[in-house]
């Protein structure tokens, strides 16, 4: 796939044409490492430094936070999207899986390094959830950490399928992020949004899992960069991503509502 027809798949704007800064972060990609372990020290240390202290009231900082991410998530969602939707359709799963648009083509470029440096701006979530003294779930730190090197792993090595890993990760937070602005203004959204929202993210989990093997399968019959030891690890991360949100789903919208169930007969 020549870079030509690439272009042709989107229209590119002018913002988009920017310089390649992939060398540059591929050659300090490992900082992410380093900036998840000053991430998990400053959970330990913050969540100690508000253990004797009564909780800020962040509403509207935090409702402005998720504002700004949605607003964010939506624009990639619909750029990346549009570009993967026609490329999709035009050279089938097995190209969309393999191709190098990370590199060649300047708006999925430009989207991209955008989506690994918004992986660090993501921990802020953690701030407001520590600040406010609200309970940190091993499936949020986890989560933040990981992903934050992973992405920038990938995007070095533009390993295969990584284009599909940020597509999918733009529109659940599309999602996710519009519903944190709505909750943080004290609005009423629909009561079935956060389990619509969770289930998103499972099956991001699943098709990520699903991407990875796809990938190693088609290493053959497609120039894309993978190997075992890639395979391994990413399909051990979203099995694992997988594992806590289907466990935090049950415990969030099943286990709760047993548990209402059951004090509601008990009083009766």
């Amino acid at each position: 796939m020549n870079e030509t027809f690439e272009n042709t798949l989107i229209h590119v704007y002018e913002f988009e044409k920017m310089s390649d800064f992939r060398p540059l972060l591929s050659e300090y990609w490992s900082l992410a490492i380093v900036l998840a372990l000053v991430y998990l020290v400053f959970i330990f240390m913050g969540q100690r430094y508000m253990k004797d202290r009564k909780g800020f009231n962040l509403r509207l900082p935090l409702a402005t936070w998720s504002f700004i991410l949605a607003i964010f998530s939506i624009l990639g969602a619909v750029r990346t999207w549009k570009y993967g939707g026609a490329l999709l359709i035009m050279m089938g799963l097995k190209n969309s899986l393999c191709h190098h648009s990370v590199i060649t083509n300047p708006t999925v470029r430009f989207w991209a390094l955008l989506f690994v440096l918004s992986k660090i701006v993501e921990l802020g979530d953690t701030v407001f959830i520590i600040l406010r003294k609200q309970r940190l779930l091993f499936l949020h730190w986890f989560h933040h950490s990981t992903v934050l090197v992973y992405t920038w792993f990938a995007y070095k090595y533009a390993v295969a399928g990584a284009f599909w890993f940020m597509t999918m990760n733009y529109g659940v937070h599309a999602f996710m992020y519009s519903y944190y602005t709505v909750k943080a203004l004290r609005l009423k959204p629909p009561r079935y949004l956060p389990m619509l929202i969770t289930t998103l993210q499972i099956t991001q989990m699943f098709v990520g899992a699903s991407v990875s093997i796809l990938s190693f399968l088609f290493r053959n019959e497609c120039e894309c960069y993978t190997s075992t030891q890639y395979l391994f690890w990413s399909f051990a991360m979203y099995a694992a991503y997988f594992a806590l949100f289907l466990h935090f789903f049950y415990k969030a919208y099943f286990s709760a509502s047993q548990t209402k169930a059951e004090i509601k007969a008990k009083s009766q």
